[in-house]
């Protein structure tokens, strides 16, 4: 075995989901029905059994079991330097903690990347970093709208910058907070953008609705039984009347994100009001 070779245990399966250690990202759909152009999800983690995770249950599962959409893991340690294959060292300038290796990420990416367009508008590379800019609805219809998107996934106290100069790699953020390492916020952000890919959700109408989609966050739901511990259900959802229910449920997203979040509401009161 050479020393760039990586370590070959037995393959780990998670139902249909076949994962096998490699220095090409892996493909967890193996067994699996591929759908011709179908979107790709790329990861590049030090923890590749975290994944699918929570992507493989539910609508995300079914979605990734009949091939809808792939996703692939590299794992970053066998890209590492020496007989414990390291990847990070000490922060140039001294300070606490550790930093990824320029050259050992590069790489990865260069591995993770093979097949995919340069062109980052078609297939974005993303840094999950707490300085990135903050991931929104927006940001993940972008993303769907691309043919795939490959994650690197940090951990300790980030990457060498060089690396992120040199691939113009995007930073995003999930939020104005720190995480261990960048596999939860992965996962996030895939499932909010893999939801938007066609097929994967039974009623499209309910992307329109829901919060964030239009600037507003979503209006109230209820449901049977029309009484419950004495609360009863809103009148007008049970009048049959479609234009006074769209114009309830307007109502109430509106006084719901004035309450809640007063950034939404100023913005959407800054938008241009339509002609009429």
């Amino acid at each position: 075995m050479s020393d760039s070779t990586p370590p070959n245990p037995a393959a780990k399966s998670h139902g249909r989901l076949s994962m096998r250690p490699t220095l090409k990202p892996r493909d967890l759909m193996e067994e699996a029905r591929l759908v011709r152009g179908a979107w790709v999800a790329r990861i590049i983690t030090l923890f590749p059994d975290a994944f699918p995770g929570v992507l493989g249950q539910s609508l995300t599962g079914k979605a990734l079991d009949f091939g809808l959409w792939r996703l692939e893991t590299t794992d970053l340690r066998p890209f590492g330097e020496g007989k414990h294959r390291n990847v990070d060292d000490t922060p140039a300038g001294g300070g606490a903690g550790m930093v990824l290796r320029a050259d050992v990420v590069d790489r990865a990416i260069q591995s993770a990347m093979v097949g995919a367009p340069m062109d980052r508008a078609r297939w974005p590379l993303v840094y999950l970093s707490p300085r990135g800019q903050r991931f929104d609805q927006a940001m993940a219809h972008r993303f769907s709208r691309c043919e795939g998107l490959t994650l690197l996934c940090g951990r300790f106290e980030g990457v060498d910058q060089r690396l992120l100069d040199h691939h113009q790699i995007e930073e995003v953020s999930l939020g104005d907070f720190v995480l261990t390492g960048g596999e939860i916020a992965a996962q996030a952000m895939l499932d909010a953008t893999v939801r938007l890919l066609p097929g994967v959700l039974g009623n499209a109408e309910s992307i329109e609705e829901e919060s964030h989609s239009n600037g507003l966050l979503e209006h109230p739901q209820y449901t049977k039984p029309p009484v419950w511990e004495g609360r009863e259900i809103p009148a007008v959802l049970l009048s049959g009347n479609h234009a006074e229910i769209a114009k309830w449920r307007r109502a109430q997203s509106e006084e719901i994100t004035a309450a809640r979040r007063p950034d939404l509401w100023a913005a959407h009161q800054a938008k241009p009001k339509p002609k009429r």
